[in-house]
């Protein structure tokens, strides 16, 4: 009795084991930025096109493109949120800085189409944020002369973040 017992309970884990394991793979689990740490990195990235003497658009997007921080100098151009905005969905989307993507479809690398899809900017200034190897997100830079000068910028951005995001 006391065999059968135990064999019948050790089946019985076994079950529940395999039960769990199976829910497990069912679920995604997913690191994020948490708001302050997106404000912060388009504060820093604001404060530096400022230095620079740059009225700017700054976006940060989570993981799933969507627009999480969005800040705008007083005299920013119009068209400058939604590059921005366009810019770190662009660079979010393709894991790749907007700069490099836009080189890509001048060196005849990447097909000139993708630059016409929904809410992509091929255009210098925006970044994707990662870390360990997983994406978090992306920032992008609108309204410097030159989308090296937004690069700058977005770069702060990310350097002002940089401690918050190594895990």
């Amino acid at each position: 009795m006391r065999k059968t017992a135990v064999a019948f309970v050790a089946a019985l884990t076994a079950l529940v084991v395999s039960s769990a394991r199976a829910d497990d793979a069912a679920m995604v689990i997913y690191k994020s930025l948490t708001p302050e740490v997106a404000l912060q990195a388009a504060q820093a990235a604001m404060k530096t096109c400022r230095d620079n003497g740059h009225q700017i658009s700054v976006a940060v997007v989570d993981r799933f493109g969507l627009p999480q921080v969005l800040l705008r100098d007083r005299f920013a151009g119009l068209p400058a949120n939604d590059t921005a905005t366009r810019k770190a969905y662009t660079a979010l989307s393709f894991r790749a800085s907007t700069a490099d993507l836009a080189k890509s479809i001048r060196d005849g690398q990447l097909d000139p189409g993708l630059a016409r899809l929904p809410n992509v900017a091929m255009l210098g200034g925006g970044l994707a944020i990662e870390s360990g190897g997983t994406l978090l997100g992306g920032i992008g830079v609108s309204g410097a002369p030159g989308g090296d000068k937004d690069e700058v910028c977005a770069k702060a951005g990310l350097d002002a973040i940089r401690d918050s995001l190594d895990f």
